[in-house]
């Protein structure tokens, strides 16, 4: 092996690999980056992995990852890097704002090492994926392949917002859990506890009101950027300064995108892949169907089957070796690889389908809760259905799948479709299989009483003994309508139904400006994107609400942003879903090759 220039000591992790701990790097601004180094028992110089991340470089992602000296041994000179601001690097911590430059001038760095051959990787997931894809938009020499994994370009529709709603859950909690390592890195000790406390019991934090102002983000000293992600509710130069939404054209080398069907950032992953596939050769995905952690066969009770234990670290090592040193062992592997829910098998393909089987809703006027009479069918409406009506009290929300924990996963929806404030639409029992591959899409006719509400879409594979196992969920903000959605005026006869002509005000208008209480508009909204199987006796259920909290924030119904929001602005709202002769509502569904 060829000795890397030093006088620290290298310590033997076994096998030949050796590390080398608390290696500096001094960037443009004089910042001092820390990094574990760890070497091969090849003799190099060797190609580098680099991980860049924010939660200690010992941990190096190892929740999901194999340890780096693993990857180490099959020849790879590994960097484990803690980012500006966190662990032992110096510097002010803001998360993403500068990745970009820190992540170019390393590898730039790590590229003249002896060790290193000139040929470099990233991998990682999360942070550690964003901070690959913003390395990699500077386009530093060297970097020759990516492998980021859950991780979204843009930050606002991926990451943060979802339709113009916050991931309440996720941002709060994740938020808390960062600003706990900055009191402690500033040794502010009365926001420490005050942190430790909430982190203590995290369910409770999300029924903080208004959640904007919780004391725990504010205390004197600490950062601001939970607050600013809070503050920033609407897409714009703040979120594009943050992420790669602006720069995808200059991300074009290889990327193996990694996601899982219950992730957090699973739309944003994908929607990434998706973005990157149109100017960039050699993307490819691997959706799986994990939560953020752990990646395996369990989900809380569930069982996914043995398929679901894939060896995530074998496919990357192929990759790396692929790219890194030229043994084309990927040349082979589908462009994208998904596990199909309910059959629990991988399955290959091309492309995502678009969404073109289409499912139309029904009823008499009773869809409310498993007990009525929603149905989903093929044929469009051929006569006057009455609308179905529900009610939304933000402070009786209908709860996220997995409840007031928000825990991701196949939960079972039973109990949450036995309110009327949930609207349920049910196919007959399948007589042969139904493969979802893809973003289904809802096209509804919709109108709310309040100035504003929100629309949660759920699609559910019902089984035979009644059990009702969530697959994915999308959420749409009347605040955030688009130009594309049409407006008609609901007036005091539902049998009247003028032409849909008028056109609601703009989205560039002030959002608390679009407020048309009684307007039928069409809404369409997208769920998240799913690999699943509806087997035969089965059925595919859609569930139609308008809160899935905490994961999304509760929408008040009226001009106070949500983040300001207590129970003394808090509005309720009737709301009405139409699917008549000329105000028909579908589901359209993207359907895999073999049910095509």
């Amino acid at each position: 092996m060829t000795e890397p220039t030093t006088t620290r000591p290298l310590i033997d992790c076994g096998a030949g690999v050796t590390l080398e701990r608390s290696v500096p790097f001094t960037t443009s601004d004089g910042v001092t980056l820390i990094a574990d180094h760890y070497y091969p028992p090849q003799p190099g110089p060797n190609p580098t992995l680099l991980m860049r991340q924010p939660y200690g470089r010992d941990i190096a992602s190892t929740v999901v990852y194999a340890h780096p000296a693993w990857f180490a041994r099959h020849g790879y000179n590994v960097v484990i890097q803690d980012v500006r601001g966190r662990g032992d690097s110096t510097g002010d911590f803001y998360p993403f704002r500068h990745e970009a430059r820190d992540g170019a001038e390393t590898i730039v760095y790590l590229r003249t090492r002896p060790e290193c051959n000139g040929r470099l990787g990233m991998y990682g997931f999360s942070y550690q994926g964003l901070t690959q894809l913003l390395a990699a938009a500077e386009q530093p020499e060297g970097l020759q392949c990516i492998a980021p994994a859950m991780a979204a370009c843009d930050l606002y529709h991926g990451w943060f917002y979802r339709g113009g709603a916050l991931r309440l859950a996720s941002s709060l909690g994740w938020g808390l859990q960062m600003l706990k390592a900055d009191a402690r890195r500033l040794n502010l000790r009365d926001a420490s506890e005050k942190l430790e406390r909430a982190w203590a019991n995290l369910p409770a934090q999300y029924l903080e009101t208004p959640y904007a102002a919780h004391p725990a983000i504010h205390s004197e000293g600490l950062p601001t950027y939970v607050r600013d992600w809070l503050a920033h509710d609407t897409p714009g130069d703040y979120w594009s300064a943050l992420d790669v939404s602006t720069k995808l054209a200059q991300i074009t080398i290889p990327a193996l995108h990694v996601s899982g069907w219950y992730d957090t950032y699973l739309g944003g992953t994908i929607d990434g892949f998706l973005s990157l596939l149109q100017h960039a050769e050699h993307q490819y995905l691997l959706a799986g169907p994990w939560i953020h952690i752990p990646w395996g066969d369990r989900i809380g009770a569930a069982n996914l089957g043995p398929a679901a234990n894939l060896d995530t670290d074998a496919i990357l090592l192929r990759w790396f070796n692929h790219w890194l040193k030229d043994t084309h062992e990927f040349a082979h592997e589908p462009r994208i690889r998904h596990f199909a829910l309910g059959a629990n098998t991988w399955h290959e393909a091309d492309a995502i389908p678009t969404p073109t089987h289409m499912l139309y809703l029904h009823s008499d006027g009773r869809a409310n809760s498993s007990k009525g009479n929603g149905a989903l069918s093929p044929h469009a409406p051929t006569t006057d259905e009455a609308p179905d009506l529900y009610n939304y009290d933000p402070e009786v929300p209908v709860l996220a799948p997995g409840g007031i924990t928000s825990a991701s996963g196949p939960s079972n929806q039973v109990a949450l479709e036995l309110g009327n404030n949930v609207l349920t639409y049910t196919t007959a029992p399948l007589t042969e299989p139904l493969h979802i591959f893809g973003s289904a899409e809802l096209t509804i006719h919709f109108a709310h009483s309040a100035p504003h509400t929100d629309l949660v879409a759920k699609l559910c594979d019902v089984s035979p003994n009644g059990d009702a196992t969530f697959l994915c969920i999308g959420i749409l903000r009347s605040q955030s309508l688009s130009l594309n959605n049409t407006v008609t005026t609901l007036t005091t006869n539902l049998s009247s139904r003028p032409e849909r002509s008028e056109v609601e005000r703009p989205a560039s208008a002030p959002a608390h400006a679009q407020g048309s209480p009684d307007a039928i508009r069409e809404w369409r909204l997208q769920l998240e994107p799913t690999s699943a199987m509806i087997a035969p006796s089965h059925r595919l259920r859609l569930e139609l609400s308008s809160s899935a909290y905490p994961l999304y924030e509760r929408n008040p119904n009226n001009a106070t942003p949500a983040r300001d929001a207590t129970s003394w602005t808090w509005q309720r709202t009737t709301n009405t879903v139409f699917h008549d002769t000329l105000r028909p509502s579908a589901l359209h569904l993207p359907i895999a090759k073999e049910c095509a």
